[in-house]
């Protein structure tokens, strides 16, 4: 593992570190309630709206990898070669759109709640994934390819055995941009009755309380750099050995 990955997780681990000890120092509780003790309260706001928020990073990045993949080896194939560039077309458009808008189209179309936000997100965050998948299939050096039909394998057996396992850091990659993409916009599910830390952060804006506002987006900030970080030691562990 080099140095890179090594320090990723003690950074994390201070930068949570130091909200925690940011969080005491706020004595919540100790005083009258107020709305900055009422936004900050672990148990009934802060916890249930990261295991929101984790979900719907969870969830959305899942539906894109079951989409995007096996769309993407399809359209590597030869009957559908030629409809890859509209597919990709497509898929773009998603991200052509900002994010609040394909919020409300999906508003109108499936009603409020996190259903509708996994869905809107796994739209808008399609790209990454199918364009490495084509993109990463589409590398493998043909001569490879031959030498393997050459030995006797089936079209199968080639894409399994030798396309796949080559195209995997390039695939990885793909997965690992639309991870962050999602954990970043799933900041906006509030705006749709979806939840998420962006309650917390759209709180601390509409009041004007740095405080409430500092921990919503560290807590956001913790989720992506980890997420970023086991997306890249998937990307190092899941490559074959001499690519």
């Amino acid at each position: 593992m080099n140095l890179g990955l090594k320090l990723a997780p003690v950074a994390i681990a201070l930068l949570g570190l130091g909200l925690f000890l940011y969080y005491r120092s706020l004595g919540l509780g100790t005083t009258a309630p107020s709305s900055q003790t009422s936004a900050l309260e672990w148990s009934t706001k802060l916890w249930p709206q990261l295991t929101q928020h984790l979900t719907i990073a969870f969830w959305s990045t899942i539906i894109v990898v079951v989409i995007a993949i096996p769309l993407g080896i399809a359209l590597t194939r030869e009957p559908l070669r030629r409809y890859g560039p509209a597919f990709v077309s497509t898929a773009n458009a998603g991200q052509a759109l900002p994010a609040y808008g394909l919020l409300i189209i999906f508003l109108t179309l499936m009603g409020q709640g996190l259903t509708t936000v996994v869905v809107a997100l796994a739209v808008y965050a399609l790209l990454p994934v199918l364009r490495n998948t084509m993109v990463g299939l589409d590398g493998v050096d043909r001569g490879i390819i031959e030498a393997g039909r050459g030995m006797g394998m089936t079209r199968g057996q080639v894409l399994t055995r030798i396309e796949l396992p080559l195209a995997v850091p390039v695939i990885l990659a793909g997965i690992r941009v639309a991870m962050i993409l999602n954990i970043g916009m799933a900041t906006l599910a509030f705006l749709i009755g979806g939840g998420g830390l962006g309650v917390t952060i759209s709180v601390g804006l509409k009041l004007q309380q740095n405080e409430v506002l500092l921990v919503g987006s560290t807590l956001v900030a913790i989720v992506a750099l980890s997420f970023d970080w086991v997306g890249a030691v998937a990307e190092k562990y899941l490559r074959p050995r001499g690519v």
